[in-house]
C-alpha cells in the first residue's frame, strides 16, 4: 500500500513542551513534597494528563480524589509555559513542507486537551496545513491505545495502513503500531539509544533528517 497520509504527535515532537509539563508537573508534586526523577516521569510521556496523574498519585499513595482538580491545574500551567516560552522543535517547518510538496494529507494526533492543541497550531502556524486535528483527551481510551490515531484517519478519510506517524513517546509509538501505521520516531537526545525505539519503523534523530529516500525505505 502506497503512503498517502501524515500524522502527527504533538508535544516533544512539533514544539518543545515536555520539559514545560514536566516544570509543570513538577510544580504540583512540590505541593506534596513529591517528585519524579527523569526516568520515572520519561516511563509516562505521552499518556494523558489524567491517567499520567493518576499512575502516580497511586504510586505516592496520594489522595485520587483530588486528581481531576491536579489535572486543571498542570493543564492551565502548561498552557500559559507554552504563551511565555513554546518553541518549535527543529525541523517542523521542513517536514510539513515535505508532505505538503507530495500532497499527503496531513493530520494531528495529541494526547493534549483542545485548549493546548489549538494554541500550538497557532503558534507553529501550520493550520492551513492540517486537515484533520484529533485530541485524545475526551476519548475512552489514550494513547498507547490506538484510538486517537484510527480517529484521525477517518477523519482524514485514510486506510491505517497508508498512513505514516510521527512520534517521540514509547506509549506514542505503541498507539501508532496498533493502529497498524508505519512510525517514525524521533526520540529526545537523552533516550535516543533505547533499545525500545526498535520497535518503530525509522528512528531519525530530528524532522530535518527525513528525506525522500527514507520515505521510500517504509
Amino acid at each position: 500500500m502506497k503512503l498517502n497520509t501524515v500524522i502527527f504527535d504533538m508535544d516533544g515532537l512539533l514544539i518543545d513542551s515536555e520539559p514545560l509539563w514536566k516544570e509543570a508537573a513538577d510544580a504540583l508534586f512540590l505541593n506534596y513534597k513529591k517528585k519524579l526523577t527523569t526516568e520515572q516521569y520519561v516511563s509516562t510521556t505521552g499518556l494523558r494528563t489524567k491517567e499520567f496523574l493518576a499512575y502516580w498519585f497511586r504510586h505516592f499513595n496520594l489522595p485520587e480524589a483530588e486528581i481531576a482538580s491536579a489535572e486543571t491545574i498542570v493543564v492551565s500551567e502548561v498552557i500559559k509555559l507554552v504563551k511565555q516560552k513554546g518553541h518549535p522543535m527543529p525541523g517542523v517547518q521542513h517536514i510539513f513542507n515535505f508532505f505538503v510538496d507530495r500532497n499527503f494529507k496531513i493530520g494531528l494526533a495529541s494526547s493534549s486537551p483542545p485548549e493546548l492543541i489549538n494554541l500550538v497550531v497557532d503558534l507553529l502556524g501550520i493550520k492551513d496545513h492540517l486537515l484533520a486535528i484529533s485530541s485524545a483527551s475526551g476519548m475512552a481510551y489514550g494513547k498507547p491505545h490506538p484510538d486517537v490515531y484510527l480517529d484521525c484517519a477517518q477523519k482524514l478519510n485514510a486506510i491505517p495502513i497508508a498512513c505514516i506517524c510521527f512520534e517521540d513517546s514509547f506509549n506514542g509509538m505503541i498507539a501508532a503500531k496498533a493502529a497498524k501505521m508505519k512510525c517514525v520516531v524521533v526520540p529526545s537526545l537523552h533516550d535516543s539509544k533505547n533499545p525500545v525505539w526498535g520497535a518503530a519503523d525509522l528512528k531519525i534523530s530530528t524532522l530535518n533528517n527525513f528525506n525522500a529516500l527514507l520515505l521510500d525505505s517504509l
